[in-house]
């Protein structure tokens, strides 16, 4: 019995040491840099304006009051947070809601179709509008931001949530950095991604992070409202199904082991 014993325990340990040596080629990140043609991503990422965007649009002009009528401001109430009470009034520039059709409502200009466009293409728009309106030598600077420009990241990732995107663009790689990184229980190579186009159509595409091409794909940059989720792997998945069996399971291998090491002492 001795004999047999410690060439099969160092089989099984021989055996895990190889499983986890092996596990680490589903674990690191763009694995085949070395022959991926990055010509095709030699582009700059763009933004564009889609339905329920909220855009906060200011016009600026040499003499301020001449732009006064397009940039409208609101004011909204401060309150304690014990008693209720208002304590005072904030002033805020006015956003514009794009419809579900692709349209804002602007002062003076009226209906403005601004669905499509990305941010450039809609401040020079603007700026055409305004200028029957204006002295030429007011020389107007139109500034349009997407104020609501969010992503977000749940399943296997240590910081599951909504992130808020300041500046119009952000990658795949660049979201999953904000939720902390894939747990090492997060599956690479079959990410999914739910995207929703200015249409309403849906779509559910999978991404692998292990190929380096994912570089130039459609889906390496994240659009507005972009939905990423993680699964976990065979391992998690495994574990999850244990429940409330956890202290029985423990506790059957803890037996096992002593009368293991019993027969052992027994019969050495």
């Amino acid at each position: 019995m001795k004999r047999f014993f410690f060439p099969l325990l160092a089989v099984l340990t021989v055996t895990l040491l190889l499983s986890s040596c092996g596990s680490t080629k589903n674990v690191a990140y763009i694995q085949n840099s070395d022959y991926v043609d990055f010509s095709k991503s030699q582009y700059l990422y763009d933004a564009h304006i889609m339905p329920k965007d909220i855009l906060t649009i200011t016009v600026n002009t040499v003499n301020p009051e001449a732009s006064a009528p397009y940039n409208l401001v609101v004011s909204t109430e401060l309150r304690t947070g014990t008693g209720g009470q208002s304590i005072g009034s904030q002033r805020a520039l006015q956003t514009y809601l794009v419809d579900n059709e692709g349209r804002i409502e602007f002062p003076v200009l009226g209906t403005l179709q601004v669905g499509g466009l990305t941010k450039s293409q809609c401040e020079q728009m603007i700026h055409d509008k305004l200028m029957p309106f204006l002295n030429a030598a007011e020389n107007p600077v139109v500034t349009v931001r997407m104020s609501n420009y969010k992503i977000s990241v749940l399943g296997e990732v240590n910081r599951p949530g909504m992130f808020n995107v300041g500046n119009e663009k952000i990658n795949i790689f660049e979201a999953l950095a904000q939720a902390g990184d894939l747990t090492i229980y997060g599956v690479r190579d079959r990410v999914k991604l739910i995207r929703e186009d200015a249409k309403g159509k849906k779509e559910i595409v999978t991404v692998n992070l292990n190929d380096a091409n994912i570089i130039s794909s459609p889906y390496y940059y994240l659009q507005q409202n972009d939905m990423v989720y993680v699964e976990p792997n065979k391992v998690k998945a495994r574990n999850s199904g244990v429940g409330q069996s956890t202290t029985l399971w423990l506790t059957s291998t803890s037996i096992l082991i002593s009368l293991t090491s019993l027969l052992y002492n027994i019969l050495k």
